[in-house]
């Protein structure tokens, strides 16, 4: 008997994922507005604070800038770029410098050659064709009846996922490096870091929500394509 790939019994395995990655929101954004709303004893803006770590760690090649939206923020390798949202950049919260902190660890992981970093990097490509043309290709290939195009769509949307699966380590050590700059500097007092670690460990989590969810959408199409070929 051949399943819709929307209703099927292999929803099962994605559903708690999704659930996973809801969560994952909700507990970024309550994370995020709590400490956004708690001020750092520095007096130091996001922006600042990336300014001078930069320097910190040598780095006079990439430019702080501020761009449009909330939790937007991220690092621009190609253009050497860091990008804060308005309520990173021109704020002092703990939540602010903890974000800062982390994209400046990206800055740095660039600079000294982090691996994973330049692995993700070269994924990219890849990445974006498996996550807007997999998925739909191998529900294509259910439906017109095509292991050859569910195949196809297989090995695309396994790219997607190598990509969550580096990206990780990246995001990871990102915020580890973000946490050791912010204490040894004496940015943040020991009662502060507490809560930029909650952040940080909430945006973590995102991640790994998003991991799990391209993750159980690989394992749901094998499970799939196996209960195809045993009708």
């Amino acid at each position: 008997m051949f399943y819709p790939f929307f209703y099927d019994p292999s929803i099962i395995i994605i559903i708690p994922a999704m659930i996973l990655v809801v969560y994952a929101q909700i507990k970024v954004t309550s994370t995020y507005n709590k400490y956004s709303r708690i001020y750092s004893g520095s007096g130091l803006t996001g922006a600042e604070l990336a300014s001078e770590l930069l320097r910190q760690n040598n780095i006079y090649d990439v430019k702080v800038y501020q761009i449009r939206g909330r939790l937007t923020d991220h690092y621009d390798p190609v253009r050497k770029v860091l990008n804060l949202s308005p309520g990173v950049y021109a704020s002092n919260s703990l939540a602010a410098l903890g974000v800062a902190a982390h994209e400046v660890g990206h800055a740095i992981q660039h600079a000294v050659g982090y691996k994973p970093l330049n692995i993700r990097a070269s994924l990219v490509p890849a990445a974006n064709i498996g996550a807007n043309w997999g998925l739909p290709m191998a529900i294509f290939g259910f439906i017109i009846n095509s292991e050859f195009m569910i195949m196809l769509g297989l090995v695309l949307f396994a790219g997607a996922l190598l990509f969550h699966l580096v990206t990780l380590p990246v995001e990871f050590n990102a915020s580890k490096r973000a946490i050791t700059l912010l204490e040894r500097g004496g940015y943040l007092s020991a009662q502060e870091l507490p809560a930029t670690r909650k952040v940080l460990r909430a945006a973590a989590f995102t991640y790994v929500a998003a991991t799990l969810v391209a993750l159980a959408n690989l394992l749901r199409i094998l499970m799939l394509l196996g209960m195809r070929r045993r009708d």
